[in-house]
């Protein structure tokens, strides 16, 4: 079932096993029969930890989802909420709680379990509603890191970028340092840390402290990773505001990939039966997973979108030549090795038409005049052209109200390109969206400001150009089919984060000292002492491997220029991605987004 999450360089089916191993003895806790009741926006990430037979095996004969009233029947001794620590959600536990028909026999069982950590708030909330008593078991569960694939963990908390820069709430830098403790316990010691940013410090100097707090958790496995670098998502806000333009990246920005999963419009899939015409179409959305356990994915995943097509006509030639061998097989044994091989041409098959299917929906868009037009805008803004005045696109957008959120990522990414807005040209912006879009979203452009992605110029100096030269942001000839450098999976822009990945593998950032000093928050080197005997001899031409840990999201374009540089013939070094949240740029400046609910009366 999880054999893609042992397919790359570190084998993260341990990290998995130890989820599902936490989770098993948490269950056989509650002994008898069980219903577990769900806050709703656990199961994805669940899902990639422990299947339904897990549950199973262990009593849980029903499943619920969190909902005010009282809670549904079932013939179970315990009830188990799984929810995470907000107080909204106690108000409903406690509402279901309070409504349990106390004179039933026999009596259920309650038991919460607190994803990631329990939280004292909760407990006083549950306590001055009168139910705290009512619990037996009060445990946490530490989902910190979750394996999305075999080089990918995610620890999918949704407002940490939101919590960490206009909140200075720190929690979820709390728990990426926990869940680098949970690697290290696994995979040993990471002898260096580099990291870029504020949250990137204090995550380091967390993990130093809690190192020095428990002295025992000091193992003797040899080191995996040799190198861990931070960064922060602030260090670079450039990147997930411009469209992606990988397959993967574009079926995230259309139709966005949940834990794996894409719900995509049915009627392309429906199969084709002769002389049947339209009817019948089905209506429920395509739920398709996605990762590197289908071969032709983990192949196209990371490709240009321009690159796609190619792939998918040569595959289809490949599989119908397969299928013809049938006709040629003459003799029992050549028959027999046919049949052997049709389940995976089978697969194949299938997985083809579905690929087909979904690259046909994607250029439905990407040939679009909007889209066109949108990209051209970025792109210009991206190479340096027009930051600094009011853009003719933008303003057309806003006059024919396209939606908010398209408006919101081509303003910031124009003041992004532009070290901040002059004065008048954001005060104009601010001014048109307010009229055209209604002065709710007022605390929105607040929001963005305080996070750096919509603010004024100040200093009137524009380090953006500098930036861009100096790490070479911008490539004029990219080769989208055989690409040759990062900058491919934006056809032209590189992203920053994963520039700054690059050369610190080589040179070393004591060659861009002076660009690093122009980005916010601090850079560091830290070392880790490993005990006698593991210090890393390393073979001749064996790989470094370095985990990017990123604070407050990674999009899907990140990951695929992190996967071509590991996969370069003189690169020297293998990337493992970690990240607080994966992101794209309408699902980021969505949770920053925030309305002013008019007045009652």
């Amino acid at each position: 079932m999880a054999a893609h999450l042992s397919s790359g360089r570190v084998n993260l089916t341990a990290l998995r096993e130890a989820g599902r191993r936490e989770l098993r003895e948490f269950l056989d806790k509650c002994a008898g029969s069980k219903a577990i009741v769900w806050d709703e926006y656990l199961t994805g990430p669940f899902g990639l930890i422990a299947q339904y037979s897990l549950l199973k095996e262990h009593e849980v004969e029903k499943m619920f989802t969190l909902k005010p009233g009282r809670l549904p029947p079932a013939d179970v001794k315990n009830i188990i909420f799984f929810v995470r620590p907000k107080l909204e959600l106690m108000d409903i536990i406690t509402d279901n709680v309070l409504r349990e028909d106390r004179g039933r026999s026999p009596q259920r069982d309650f038991h919460i379990l607190f994803v990631p950590r329990r939280s004292l708030l909760c407990e006083q909330w549950l306590k001055e509603q009168g139910v705290l008593g009512s619990f037996i078991h009060r445990e946490q569960y530490s989902l910190d890191l979750i394996p999305f694939d075999g080089d990918l963990l995610s620890m999918e908390s949704e407002s940490a970028f939101k919590e960490c820069y206009l909140e200075s709430d720190q929690t979820s830098l709390y728990h990426a340092a926990k869940g680098l403790m949970t690697l290290q316990a696994l995979y040993g010691t990471i002898p260096q840390i580099f990291g870029k940013g504020d949250c990137a410090r204090h995550v380091a100097n967390m993990m130093i402290r809690m190192k020095r707090e428990f002295p025992g958790s000091q193992n003797s496995i040899f080191p995996v990773f040799d190198t861990l670098l931070l960064l922060d998502r602030n260090v670079d806000l450039l990147t997930p505001l411009a469209t992606q333009l990988t397959y993967e990246g574009l079926i995230d920005e259309i139709y966005g990939i949940q834990n794996t999963y894409v719900k995509l419009p049915p009627e392309k899939f429906a199969p084709k039966k002769q002389g049947e015409g339209g009817k019948d179409l089905p209506t429920e959305p395509k739920k398709l997973q996605l990762n590197s356990a289908e071969e032709l994915y983990a192949e196209i995943r990371d490709k240009n979108f321009n690159a796609v097509g190619s792939v998918l006509s040569k595959k289809a030639k490949i599989i119908s030549a397969a299928f013809e061998e049938r006709h040629h097989a003459k003799t029992v044994g050549e028959i027999k090795q046919f049949v052997s091989q049709l389940p995976h041409m089978q697969a194949a098959r299938s997985s083809l038409a579905n690929h087909t299917s979904i690259a046909e929906l994607i250029k439905d868009i990407t040939t679009s005049e909007d889209f066109f037009d949108n990209l051209t805008v970025e792109q210009e803004f991206m190479s340096g052209i027009d930051t600094d005045k009011v853009n003719n696109y933008i303003e057309d957008c806003i006059a024919q109200k396209h939606p908010l959120i398209k408006i919101l990522r081509l303003v910031c990414l124009q003041s992004v390109c532009n070290s901040g807005l002059k004065q008048k040209v954001l005060d104009h912006y601010k001014r048109e969206i307010l009229q055209t879009y209604g002065y709710e979203h007022l605390l929105t452009l607040n929001n963005l400001e305080k996070a750096g992605l919509l603010k004024p110029q100040t200093g009137g100096r524009n380090n953006y150009p500098t930036i861009r030269k100096t790490l070479r942001l911008w490539m004029d000839d990219v080769n989208e089919q055989n690409p040759n450098d990062i900058s491919y999976v934006y056809s032209g822009y590189a992203p920053l984060s994963v520039r700054l990945a690059q050369l610190l593998a080589r040179p070393g950032w004591r060659s861009i000292e002076e660009v690093l000093k122009m980005l916010p928050g601090p850079h560091f080197e830290e070392r880790q002492q490993l005990p006698t005997g593991l210090q890393k001899k390393r073979q001749h031409g064996e790989n470094r491997v370095t985990l990017v840990f990123f604070l407050g999201g990674v999009t899907y374009a990140e990951i695929a220029a992190l996967r071509f540089l590991s996969q370069m013939e003189d690169g020297g070094t293998e990337y493992i991605i970690a990240t607080t949240k994966l992101i794209n740029g309408t699902t980021w400046i969505k949770s920053l987004m925030e309305k002013l609910e008019p007045a009652p009366f």
